[in-house]
């Protein structure tokens, strides 16, 4: 005869499982007797016992389960119930066909009693607010992986003693732990908003649950061996983690870049402060290195992370940086073109062609990881600098223009004010070449070369002075002399091209003969180094020789018709070779006066 119901369910609350159990047993094979007697006619008294046996048994079930869950926080009060827990549920799982018994699986049960142990341990770790730490997501996970050691370790050496081998205790607990763990990093993933904090949530779950500080604990081998150390994420978490950090990794460049600009406008610009020069005698506003530095250790530290979230991190800083040149161009304008043409507005214009240039040189580094990012940024840089370059040379033109115009004139061959104005700020490009870097200084100065030489060279063709009196002797020297400082200028600044230092020589050989029936012979040098000179630009030399018409002026046009012929164009189709080409050739109309009309074919356009 069994235990009368309350008894038994006394027991159960008093924990002396063993014999609730068997008095339970007996209840149930007292109800299965009494099922067999009556088949199908189930009087109310069976139907009484069968709902006894549901609530005690779910009375008995929800004890092992509280049992169970605080085990490992209780170890001491719990450990002598464990054996019994276990034969209890080890003898339900075999009689689970019988009648009487909970439907569900005992085992299965056991396992979710686990489970809810190791969540209320997890919640149970401390988490502060984000107010009152600003470390406090990498506290929390610090503590987080202490506790689950913690745990583990008395899982390992004491609790699964309690328990059959076929529990697999100490893998149940493992398995929990990666599922409980990922529900309860979900939770935090929502709280998350700043860099810091992601990289520590990032780099707990990818690197450090699996290391030797947590499930790679020494303390926790061999068991672990067999064991998987992965973390039961949600679908999708690590990718949406990784595209939040993407996220504020832009934010946060962004956030700097416009504090850059911040900067240079209340330390350089409001204060007119005259830029730095670096060791190499360069000028330098140092905010490569800045961004540089700081774009760096972002890259850095998601390299601790993965390679993955590196190359995704790179390329956010790249798509970034992109948009800087044209903002900071708009603000430097905005601050700062009051200042033009003062030397302090040349000055910081050089400094940022030399710090973009400096910082896009640094972001090569990562075309191999991001080849269409760093193109972009390369782009943007360059149009930028060729901007910057373009107002310079603009600048430039403008301040030697009137002196320029005033060359090969009657003032000019008596007067040298005008050329020493021109080598004045000639001179001083040279100074702003020597601060520029590579390769900006050389192209800044071979444009510039070849502007100086068309229009030195070009006032020759205005025909707006002719020398009389032999005063072409003296203009010829003065001509020979004047290119040759301009030639020396080009060279110190190491314009590339050098194929117009002739130009100077070969007018001054022409304008300087006595005889004019000895121009003839001196025609080759400047056919050969300058194909597109023709006989319009030779028109307007002889011209200025003074040499207007005459028998002697047609056979000199006919000579160069000659020496064109055999020595054929040569390179007039480079245009990056066009000096004469490119100038406008005024007509003095006394020059045709005697002419043929077969030699007026000069003033067609050349073939």
């Amino acid at each position: 005869m069994s235990f009368p119901v309350m008894q038994i369910n006394k027991l159960i609350e008093m924990e002396v499982l063993e014999e609730a159990h068997l008095n339970l047993l007996a209840l149930r094979r007292e109800f299965q007797q009494e099922r067999e007697r009556c088949g199908d006619d189930s009087p109310m008294e069976l139907a009484k016992k069968e709902k006894d046996l549901s609530l005690l048994y779910g009375g008995l079930r929800n004890k092992i389960n509280t049992i169970v869950r605080d085990s490992n926080s209780l170890p001491s009060r719990n450990k002598a119930l464990l054996v019994p827990v276990a034969r209890i549920i080890q003898e339900e799982e075999r009689r689970s066909e019988e009648p009487g018994g909970l439907p569900d699986s005992w085992m299965e049960s056991w396992r979710e009693a686990v489970g809810e142990g190791v969540q209320v341990k997890v919640e149970s770790v401390h988490l502060e607010k984000r107010e009152q730490n600003a470390s406090w997501l990498a506290v929390h996970l610090g503590l987080l992986g202490q506790a689950i050691v913690e745990d583990l370790e008395k899982v390992k050496k004491e609790l699964r003693w309690s328990y059959p081998p076929s529990f697999n205790v100490f893998s149940t607990y493992v398995r929990s732990y990666h599922r409980v763990v990922g529900q309860h990093l979900k939770k935090l993933e929502g709280q998350v908003t700043e860099l810091k904090d992601l990289f520590a949530l990032l780099d707990w779950i990818i690197n450090r649950y699996k290391s030797e500080k947590i499930m790679g604990s020494p303390s926790l081998q061999p068991d672990m061996k067999d064991e998987s150390a992965d973390l039961q994420l949600e679908d999708g978490l690590l990718r949406q983690l990784k595209d939040k950090y993407c996220c504020r990794v832009k934010d946060d460049v962004r956030a700097s870049l416009d504090r850059l600009i911040e900067i240079e406008n209340k330390e350089v610009w409001t204060e007119k402060r005259t830029p730095e020069k670096d060791d190499e005698g360069l000028l330098t506003a140092h905010i490569d290195m800045d961004i540089w530095t700081n774009v760096k250790g972002t890259i850095m530290n998601s390299r601790r992370i993965d390679g993955e979230l590196e190359q995704r991190v790179i390329s956010s800083c790249l798509q970034e940086l992109k948009l800087f040149p044209g903002r900071f161009e708009t603000e430097f304008r905005r601050h700062c073109s009051a200042l033009r043409p003062q030397p302090l507005w040349t000055e910081y214009q050089i400094t940022y062609i030399n710090s973009f240039t400096a910082l896009q040189q640094h972001m090569e580094e990562h075309r191999a990881a991001c080849p269409d990012e760093v193109e972009a940024f390369k782009k943007e840089v360059k149009l930028l600098t060729v901007r910057l370059g373009q107002d310079l040379e603009d600048q430039f033109k403008e301040e030697v223009k009137p002196y320029l115009r005033r060359m090969m004139t009657r003032k000019w061959l008596t007067s040298d004010e005008d050329f020493k104005q021109l080598l004045c700020r000639t001179e001083l490009l040279s100074d702003h070449c020597s601060v520029m870097r590579p390769p900006h200084a050389q192209e800044f100065a071979s444009r510039l070369h070849l502007h100086v030489a068309r229009e030195y060279v070009g006032q020759l063709m205005k025909s707006n002075y002719s020398c009389k009196n032999r005063k072409h002797e003296k203009a010829a020297g003065k001509i020979r002399k004047e290119w040759g400082k301009l030639r020396d200028l080009f060279v110190e600044m190491k314009s590339t091209n050098e194929w117009l230092d002739p130009v100077g020589d070969d007018l001054s050989d022409i304008i300087t003969q006595k005889n004019k029936s000895d121009i003839k012979e001196h025609l080759q040098p400047i056919v050969e180094h300058y194909p597109d000179f023709s006989k319009k630009h030779l028109v307007a030399v002889l011209y200025f020789r003074g040499l207007l018409r005459g028998r002697e002026h047609q056979q000199i046009l006919q000579r160069l018709s000659e020496l064109k012929k055999k020595l054929g164009d040569g390179d007039a189709g480079d245009r990056s070779r066009v000096l004469f080409g490119d100038m406008q050739v005024t007509v003095n109309t006394d020059c045709l006066s005697n002419l043929p009309f077969s030699c007026l074919s000069f003033l067609l356009p050349d073939n």
